[in-house]
């Protein structure tokens, strides 16, 4: 396991040496630069952009420089940890990120906590309780979590909220603590405006995943071994425990590469609409106005976590699994 550990650990380093570079690609994809997008912002407002004044900043920010010149420049400081300065914020990215990184982590931490704990013992019950009255009800429920958007239900709910409560479920915490620094009365009252976005950004991955756990299991319970440890008089919450539920689970550990990019990302769409202060915002608006440094920080950023989650995936299937075994072929 530990030489398997160290190869995928090597493995990375080039990976993360090639995505880096599509991402850079990708980011200089759409046509002109930062600077062309500020001139038509300007000309849409009715303003006239000075040529000689976007010459000049063209120059400060190396974007009359080549391509490879422009890449060496900031993977050269993603390196030493140095993600290049914003165009569109006039600060460093590092300090931009760590700003908004913390509340996100712990919001979408939450969420994906949440959708754990609630998605697996009841898609287990499912299983269990195939075709009964609350297995149809877990069903029912569950097809009207995956269906509905998590963003029109945060609009239906701030409606509701304003019209007949007249409260404002937005944001993460009350007016007088936006700006105030962190105090014990700042993190009580984040814990208490955290329930909203938790149970908005978990009902769709809480609904998918209970339908995950009850189809994976539902084929594990028709296997021999089942039947085999049945008949030998092991106790059915023991046999499940011990042999279906691991096995049913292995798809889902699988999914740990996709949840760490989601403690960053979060949800872009439902930050938006209840104007929470996470990162997800701040990504799309990097990638509109093509501020490059800012928009290639985030990607790498979500793709170093993407590739760590797939090596914790790896790990955790080999721990649940003992048929799976990593290590050299003999043949």
């Amino acid at each position: 396991m530990m030489a398997f550990i160290a190869r995928r650990v090597l493995i990375m380093i080039p990976t993360l040496f090639v995505i880096s570079i599509i991402t850079f690609v990708i980011i200089q994809l759409p046509p002109g630069d930062y600077l062309t997008t500020l001139a038509a912002n300007l000309a849409q407002s009715g303003e006239t952009a000075d040529e000689a004044l976007l010459s000049s900043l063209r120059a400060q920010y190396g974007l009359d420089k080549p391509f490879y010149v422009q890449y060496l420049k900031w993977i050269s400081g993603v390196v030493v940890g140095d993600f290049g300065q914003s165009f569109t914020l006039n600060k460093p990215v590092n300090e931009l990120i760590w700003e908004k990184l913390g509340i996100t982590v712990a919001v979408t931490f939450v969420a994906i906590l949440f959708t754990w704990i609630i998605a697996l013992p009841i898609g287990i019950y499912s299983a269990t309780h195939q075709y009964k009255f609350s297995d149809n009800l877990f069903t029912l429920l569950g097809f009207i979590g995956i269906s509905t958007p998590p963003f029109s239900l945060a609009l239906l709910l701030m409606w509701a909220s304003f019209q007949y409560f007249h409260a404002n479920v937005g944001g993460l915490f009350s007016e007088q603590f936006v700006n105030a620094p962190w105090s014990w009365a700042k993190v009580l009252d984040f814990l208490e405006h955290i329930w909203i976005p938790v149970f908005l950004l978990s009902i769709e991955g809480t609904a998918g995943l209970i339908r995950q756990v009850r189809a994976n299991l539902l084929d594990q319970l028709e296997m021999p071994y089942v039947v085999t440890a049945r008949a030998k008089g092991l106790s059915e919450w023991r046999l499940l425990l011990k042999y279906p539920v691991r096995l049913a689970i292995n798809p889902l550990v699988s999914t740990v590469g996709w949840m760490l990019p989601q403690l960053v990302s979060g949800s872009v769409i439902v930050a938006m609409v209840l104007g929470l202060p996470m990162t997800g915002p701040m990504f799309l608006r990097a990638l509109m106005e093509q501020d490059m440094y800012l928009a290639g920080s985030f990607v790498m950023l979500l793709s170093v976590l993407t590739v760590v989650g797939t090596l914790i995936s790896d790990i955790l299937l080999a721990w649940l699994d003992p048929r799976i075994r990593y290590g050299r072929t003999t043949s």
